[in-house]
């Protein structure tokens, strides 16, 4: 299963042009990954680096697509989520406009409306960020 942007962006609450998320490439009942090709106009490059920022709003945005996509699947409204937490957010390197990022993020523990997931960045091979974040996750 692959979704393309134009498939994802009922998905996430987000609009242009603070989507972080370019592609669903999969997504289960605990591991999730999506794609993003970095714009040169990105809200979060600067002198043609994808900031910390993007990062993380991008294993955010990354945990927004699964919910959507799982309350797409039940034929349920799409909630809107709140970072609550970010933990052990850790940067080794920043992509560069041009590059397409894969962001994994694995749901640890999910109580209610509350999920505990840990996110990755890689960039081929190479990881890039990570971090674990609590996210909260409000039907309006």
């Amino acid at each position: 299963m692959t979704l393309p942007a134009e498939d994802i962006i009922p998905l996430i609450p987000q609009k242009p042009p603070f989507v972080m998320v370019g592609r669903l490439m999969s997504s289960d009942e605990n591991l999730t990954r999506s794609s993003f090709v970095i714009p040169e106009n990105n809200v979060f490059v600067k002198k043609g680096l994808f900031q910390e920022a993007g990062l993380m709003e991008n294993i955010a945005q990354t945990a927004a697509l699964r919910a959507g996509y799982i309350a797409q699947s039940e034929n349920k409204p799409v909630a809107v989520g709140y970072i609550g937490a970010v933990s052990k957010f850790e940067v080794f390197d920043l992509p560069k406009t041009g590059d397409e990022i894969v962001t994994e993020i694995s749901v640890q523990n999910q109580v209610f409306d509350i999920a505990v997931l840990s996110g990755k960045v890689w960039l081929g091979e190479n990881l890039m960020a990570q971090c674990e974040m609590k996210v909260f996750s409000k039907n309006e």
